[in-house]
């Protein structure tokens, strides 16, 4: 199909038949229409102003001037349910661990105490367990989710680990005086911080001065730093025999081990702790 042109009029015959074969069947409308041209609304077209859009387009009015008399006194400030700990803290724990003439004295006041804020978190204070007669007393930092569930250090798979070691050598729950330093568990435990040790510390040191057992086994390192008073790594305290002095001067054989957790992740150290708990064994046979 050539282009129309003066001297080239339109076939109009051509042009339907061109329309036929291109699919076109039937005529819209009457007059054509150039698609390509910007058409302007229709006035009629304009939607009307939505109420937001009439809103906005209002002045905003100023709000309404409050009387500072006629609103309630706002709520104080409720107080913390738990006390910072800070060295009033730590010197109230002094004062109650000294206090402590029993081991049951103990325990009634370290569940009376407020200055530390793992007790916040945790469900329940974890003691000790075992027979407070014992030759041996094993410490270790602080309790984890079964201690804190039942009350009771080392009942996890820890504890079970830890109960195989000491049937090695001949020794079990009954036979044996079980505590932590830390007596609560920390919020998802984690590390315990510095000052939260140092506040429990009072606790643990007349603990094992009622209990004055023959031979302490410090399980794990921040157990040995903090009643051992030193900051050697426990690879290097294990196996070697150490002293805890108590309040009243007595001092106490401490042998360093390592951790049951610490062994559950690491099985090829079972064997140092084996030769630190043999060391144990020993010295009990000579001091009895």
């Amino acid at each position: 199909m050539t282009a129309a042109s003066p001297n080239n009029p339109v076939d109009f015959a051509d042009l339907l038949a061109f329309y036929a074969s291109a699919g076109v069947d039937e005529a819209l409308e009457d007059a054509p229409v150039n698609r390509f041209a910007e058409a302007a609304p229709k006035p009629a077209e304009r939607m009307p102003a939505t109420p937001r859009e009439s809103r906005a387009a209002e002045p905003p009015t100023a709000p309404p001037r409050l009387d500072a008399r006629a609103l309630p006194d706002a709520p104080a400030a409720r107080p913390p349910t738990s006390a910072v700990p800070d060295e009033a803290q730590a010197a109230l724990a002094r004062q109650l661990a000294t206090a402590s003439v029993t081991l049951e004295e103990l325990r009634q006041h370290m569940a009376a105490f407020e200055g530390c804020n793992l007790k916040a978190t945790a469900k329940n204070l974890v003691f000790a367990d075992g027979n407070p007669q014992a030759a041996v007393m094993l410490v270790g930092e602080a309790p984890g989710r079964d201690e804190d569930i039942e009350g009771l250090p080392f009942v996890g798979r820890s504890g079970r680990l830890l109960d195989r070691m000491l049937a090695a050598i001949g020794l079990d729950r009954n036979s044996v005086y079980i505590a932590n330093v830390i007596p609560w568990r920390p919020p998802g435990n984690r590390t315990p911080t510095p000052h939260e040790t140092e506040i429990c510390r009072p606790f643990i040191e007349r603990q094992i001065e009622l209990v004055n057992p023959k031979v302490l086994i410090n399980l794990g390192g921040p157990s040995a730093k903090t009643l051992l008073n030193t900051n050697e790594g426990i690879l290097r305290l294990r196996g070697n025999w150490r002293v805890h002095t108590t309040a009243a001067g007595i001092a106490i054989p401490a042998m360093p081990t390592l951790h049951p957790a610490y062994l559950l992740r690491t099985p090829a150290h079972k064997k140092l702790a084996w030769r630190d708990f043999l060391e144990v064994k020993a010295r009990l046979r000579t001091l009895s």
